[in-house]
């Protein structure tokens, strides 16, 4: 058996890797959507089920006012003596010269939870990870953030012990390595092994030169050895490699003795940096060479399309049904909405059974009130559709489908009221900020008992349909380009990946209520 790669397709980056017995996890970053810390359960490593959300209660993160690709970064999962510990990020601000970020610890009995409530480590950088040594200390490692001019603002990595009882940190702080040539030295990860501590690290940033470099030491505090042929892992200067971005890795070793390694990964448009899927998580064999240090198993530095399966059973999981027609009493785990998490003030899955009912409040603009429920746009050729009932009565109320970035990029096909031509169905945009409604092509729908909507997407291409009774479908607006929809598209550099919302507004604040009896993502 072989296992193709990306392992979790579409905004899944930051993989943090653990093996517990014969069960396999991974969690990733989820920024700005709640709730927090996405988490993946495997038997096999070629098959992966989405689990509960790790951070479900605002009393554990609260993201209304963070900025977009905040939010939850590096999510970095351990296990000691019967009890899961997780340690994230909470980015509250971003960009400039300063970042203003929480470092908290959370455990569980269960990787499906429930989580504590956070206990707080610091807010030094970000990245954190928790080492369990074998004589029973705990340590935090994670990257020093420098925002002093004519200092590099990667300043290295960190170690501080951790104490349990007292659940804080103690003790001196040591800065252990700092990195390479490569630069912007983040993500640490320790494990131990013939006698050495290993530190993994993510460098060069998450773009083109991103990377994964391998150091070593007999000492946890160091001095660390660095892997004389680093990186282990890049893809850079190999601008046409299917699989780009590469780097961020994670490593365990199987039951039966194997080696993998998680990592980041983007698949971008030929020819452009553009991948509206976001950062993706794939997987690599690795070996170890009789000096001591890890390779890709098929050598090289660059990542592998396909790589073997481990020695383990096949274990499939059930897929997510195409169809969604909201007949449960709570959202499927596919779904996360925007920093605001999903409260009967603003959604309800029980007033009308069979249909989600959203509230509208906050423009799609807001880092606090918006009311949109989404999930990842993870292949490159699909069909959503939804059918919605709605009844606006003035231009400051609107719902519908939404393709979505941030809050400067987005597509959104929705309908509202005109107050000369009454309701119409049409598309507005956000392109690097500049807000666009295409006036030629909207629908005048007064007489529309309902509004079915539809969206197709071929790689870059994505077009809007409408119709009145799902039969017959009428284009809305131009074709558009889901590159727009991309981390770097007009030098932004985001961190998260396209979100497919059903979204409803009231900007006036009196909750007008939209009904979507159905949501649909049909890979084609």
């Amino acid at each position: 058996m072989t296992i193709n790669n990306p392992i979790l397709p579409g905004f899944n980056p930051d993989a943090s890797f653990l093996r517990v017995g014969e069960d396999y996890y991974i969690a990733t970053s989820t920024f700005e959507w709640f709730p927090g810390v996405q988490l993946y359960h495997s038997k096999d490593l070629a098959n992966w089920e989405l689990l509960p959300h790790a951070l479900t209660r605002t009393s554990q993160l609260d993201l209304r006012g963070n900025p977009s690709s905040g939010g939850i970064w590096a999510p970095a999962l351990s296990y000691d003596n019967g009890l899961y510990y997780l340690l994230f990020t909470d980015v509250k601000g971003r960009k400039g010269v300063y970042k203003d970020l929480h470092n908290y610890l959370v455990t569980a009995e269960s990787m499906s939870g429930p989580w504590s409530e956070p206990i707080y480590l610091n807010g030094s950088g970000f990245d954190p990870y928790l080492f369990h040594d074998t004589d029973g200390t705990k340590w935090v490692l994670n990257m020093q953030w420098d925002f002093r001019d004519h200092h590099a603002r990667f300043g290295g990595i960190l170690l501080q012990q951790y104490d349990s009882k007292e659940q804080r940190l103690v003790g001196p702080i040591k800065k252990i390595y700092e990195g390479t040539d490569i630069g912007v030295t983040e993500g640490p990860q320790v494990f131990k092994r013939g006698g050495y501590y290993y530190l993994l690290v993510a460098e060069g940033g998450t773009g083109i030169n991103h990377a994964a470099t391998l150091a070593r030491s007999r000492s946890l505090d160091g001095p660390y050895e660095t892997d004389p042929s680093y990186p282990i892992l890049t893809t850079r200067g190999a601008p046409d490699y299917p699989l780009q971005n590469a780097g961020h890795g994670m490593i365990i070793e199987t039951q039966t003795g194997e080696w993998y390694m998680t990592h980041i990964c983007s698949r971008p448009f030929a020819g452009t940096k553009l991948n509206p899927l976001g950062r993706e998580t794939s997987i690599q064999r690795c070996v170890w060479t009789e000096d001591g240090w890890l390779r890709l198993a098929h050598e090289g530095r660059l990542p592998a399309l396909t790589v073997p399966a481990p020695d383990l059973a096949k274990h499939p999981f059930p897929e997510t049904p195409v169809k969604d027609e909201f007949d449960a009493p709570v959202l499927g785990h596919q779904y996360q909405t925007l920093r605001a998490p999903a409260e009967e003030l603003w959604l309800s899955l029980s007033e009308r059974p069979g249909f989600l009912r959203l509230r509208g409040r906050e423009s799609l603009h807001s880092w606090h009130q918006q009311s949109m429920v989404a999930r990842r746009l993870q292949h490159f050729n699909c069909t959503v559709e939804t059918c919605m009932e709605y009844a606006p009565e003035h231009f400051m109320q609107m719902a519908g489908l939404v393709f979505y970035y941030d809050e400067l990029d987005y597509f959104y096909l929705r309908v509202t009221r005109d107050d000369e031509n009454g309701l119409k169905l049409g598309v507005v945009s956000s392109m690097s900020g500049k807000y666009q409604e295409d006036l030629a092509s909207e629908l005048h729908v007064e007489d529309w008992a309902a509004y079915y909507l539809k969206a197709t997407v071929r790689k870059r291409a994505l077009q809007f349909y409408a119709s009145p009774d799902g039969e017959q479908w009428k284009a809305v607006g131009e074709v558009l380009d889901m590159g727009v929809l991309s981390d770097e598209y007009g030098g932004k550099l985001g961190f998260t990946g396209t979100m497919i919302g059903l979204c409803a507004q009231d900007i006036n604040g009196t909750k007008k209520q939209a009904d979507f009896d159905y949501f649909s993502y049909q890979i084609d």
